[in-house]
C-alpha cells in the first residue's frame, strides 16, 4: 500500500502528523509533505487514522 497526498487541498491542521509523524510533516508554509510513501508493515492503522483525521482529505491510501 501507497500514501498519496495532494497539497493543493492540505489546510495545514496538522493531523496527520500529530498521528504519524513517521510519514507526515509540515514544510514552511504549513503544508503536508511525505515523508515515507510506502507503508512498512505494522503501520497501516496508523496511517489510515491519520489519512481519516485529514480535514481536506488531502491523504489518499493507494493499494
Amino acid at each position: 500500500m501507497a500514501i498519496e497526498i495532494f497539497r493543493e487541498r492540505c489546510i495545514g491542521a496538522g493531523n496527520c502528523v500529530a498521528v504519524s509523524p513517521k510519514y507526515f510533516d509540515l514544510d514552511d508554509d504549513g503544508l503536508v509533505i511525505l515523508k515515507q510513501d510506502v507503508i512498512d508493515e505494522g503501520d497501516l492503522d496508523e496511517v489510515e487514522r491519520a489519512a481519516a483525521m485529514c480535514p481536506a482529505l488531502a491523504i489518499e491510501l493507494q493499494s
